[in-house]
């Protein structure tokens, strides 16, 4: 269903219903039409009394681009979602993007205006060869309140005051959207409002965003789980809650008090409400639906789910934003997921060939809401080949009909003629009990709970590093600096188990792995290194490892 359309015909039939909620501030479906209104008048005004604006991406058609790169998740969709109904760009730029990746992004995409706070922005920005204009959020209110009372003259806003949302044409560009910005130069890529219906088609058959339910989507709205959950939310009718960041201690309240019944997040925050329900869990007793997304959720994440709130679904779903909603996994280890019956899925050898069932290689996509290319300019890559088929570089492997995913390009390890996969390696720790071990006390249960409460290994990261005679070896490098279940332990009282030696995590990797998948040494860190969104970074990490600053068990 189209963005638009449903928002106007919610307006119309129930125009006081909440559409996007804050902690502290609240927009109905009515307010929503009228406020976009005046905010499009206000930022077309902004296009268009540049002299020189940027030229905008050919892939946009000539519609201008605007970009919003604020810390605020109820002002970041608000614009996003009132911008919807008018010929318009809209993107989401995360604020926490290292300075050269933002103005990167802005000069080669051309965006032509910036909603943004951030001074050292907007001074990076006046010291390049941009042409656009940088607006902060007041300024920007400031202007929509202007546009509202009629303080504006016709000859500075156009004929905008008096248009109304509309429902747009399938083909017309909709959202720019990106893929990294973390750790290296971000790549752009167009979603048509066809290609996003189409999304919104898979997800609505298979993630349950019904009409009237309240989905709490906390993060921030530059994170593309969080923004399609805003975008998913409005095109059923729903109402959307937000929040700049998970906070355990009031968000109970809010899922209570607000009649949440469904929640999207990434596993960090699925992991940080099953810990809040286990104190107070009289208050999100109404949750029916967690939607959790990337693939491989951790097993101790969801046993811990179900342990505490036993009445709630879990589904982790696969995507790639690129393409759109891929599967999910909705039990067991959920490792294996599910392809929806609507897309393709084919694992390719380097040959483009296909593989047969159990072999590790590039998974290829059939999706009817893929954006067609990367954005010119910014970067190399090719998301679809010549057949239609679409790849992000994710690696895995089907059987039975089934898909595992095994990691990006640069989570495949190669040692003796092996493919290995970190992640797979990874997981294998994920039951590991620091009082004792998963192999000699029995808690590798099916699900990978302890079920006893005992602390776990914690975090850890499987790296790849290089060896003479067998290419490269697999090492394990676990994090033990503060916050850490592993730096608990090692701090707690003398009857306690410390940090297992080797001797005790090989024999623990041996009865869980193949014999390629065991690692064959182990390193401890502080901290491991991670993106701004919490991802753990592997390259990073074997660097750290190879210059020495980890310690070898």
């Amino acid at each position: 269903m189209p963005i638009t359309s449903s928002i106007l015909e919610v307006a119309k039939a129930h125009p006081d219903q909440l559409a996007i909620v804050s902690a502290d501030q609240r927009l109905t479906y009515g307010e929503l039409v009228a406020d976009s209104r005046s905010l499009f008048a206000a930022v077309d005004s902004l296009h268009g009394a540049q002299s020189a604006p940027p030229h905008p991406a050919p892939e946009t058609e000539g519609i201008p681009i605007t970009a919003v790169s604020l810390t605020s998740a109820f002002e970041t969709s608000r614009i996003i979602a009132g911008l919807a109904g008018f010929r318009a760009v809209s993107a989401t730029i995360d604020p926490r993007w290292p300075l050269n990746h933002q103005v990167g992004v802005i000069t080669t995409t051309g965006i032509g205006v910036v909603i943004s706070d951030s001074t050292d922005l907007a001074e990076a920005l006046a010291s390049s060869a941009w042409t656009g204009t940088v607006v902060t959020l007041a300024q920007l209110r400031e202007l929509e309140a202007d546009v509202a009372a009629g303080a504006l003259t016709t000859a500075a806003i156009g004929e905008t005051t008096t248009t109304p949302p509309t429902v747009r044409d399938d083909a017309e560009p909709f959202l720019m959207l990106f893929s990294s910005g973390t750790t290296s130069n971000p790549k752009a890529f167009i979603k048509t409002r066809r290609q996003y219906r189409d999304n919104v088609a898979v997800s609505s058959a298979h993630l349950e965003p019904f009409p009237g339910v309240a989905t709490l989507a906390p993060g921030p709205v530059s994170y593309s789980l969080t923004l399609y959950a805003v975008i998913e939310c409005l095109a059923t009718g729903g109402s959307v809650h937000v929040a700049d960041e998970f906070d355990p201690f009031t968000m109970g309240a809010r899922i209570a008090d607000e009649a949440i019944t469904r929640i999207v997040a990434v596993p960090a925050v699925v992991r940080a409400i099953a810990e809040a329900a286990r104190r107070s869990p009289e208050r999100f007793r109404g949750l029916d639906l967690v939607v959790t997304g990337g693939a491989n959720l951790p097993a101790s994440i969801r046993s811990s789910l179900g342990e505490v709130l036993p009445e709630t679904r879990l589904i982790s779903y696969y995507g790639a934003a690129e393409i759109g909603f891929i599967g999910d996994s909705r039990d067991g280890d959920g490792t294996w997921i599910t392809v929806y019956d609507t897309i393709g899925a084919e694992v390719r050898g380097d040959d483009g060939v296909p593989l047969p069932d159990g072999e590790i290689g590039t998974l290829w996509i059939q999706a009817a809401a893929c954006s067609y290319d990367y954005v010119t300019g910014t970067t190399e890559d090719v998301l679809r080949g010549p057949d239609g088929w679409a790849s992000v570089g994710d690696q895995g492997r089907i059987e039975n009909g089934l898909l595992q995913l095994a990691g990006r390009a640069g989570d495949i390890a190669i040692t003796g003629g092996h493919k290995v996969s970190l992640p797979e390696v990874e997981r294998a720790f994920e039951a590991f009990s620091l009082v004792g071990t998963a192999v000699d006390s029995g808690v590798a249960s099916d699900d990978g709970s302890t079920g006893d409460g005992r602390p776990r290994l914690g975090e850890v990261c499987a790296i790849a590093l290089p060896d003479d005679s067998l290419g490269s070896i697999v090492a394990l490098v676990i994090e033990v600096g503060s916050g850490s279940d592993a730096a608990a332990t090692m701090q707690g009282t003398p009857d306690k188990a410390a940090l297992p030696d080797k001797a005790a995590l090989l024999a623990h990797a041996r009865a869980q792995l193949a014999p390629q998948f065991v690692p064959r040494r182990f390193y401890t860190l502080d901290r491991l290194p991670r993106t701004v969104g919490g991802k753990i970074r592997r390259a990073e990490t074997v660097e750290l490892i190879m210059s020495g600053q980890g310690t070898r068990l």
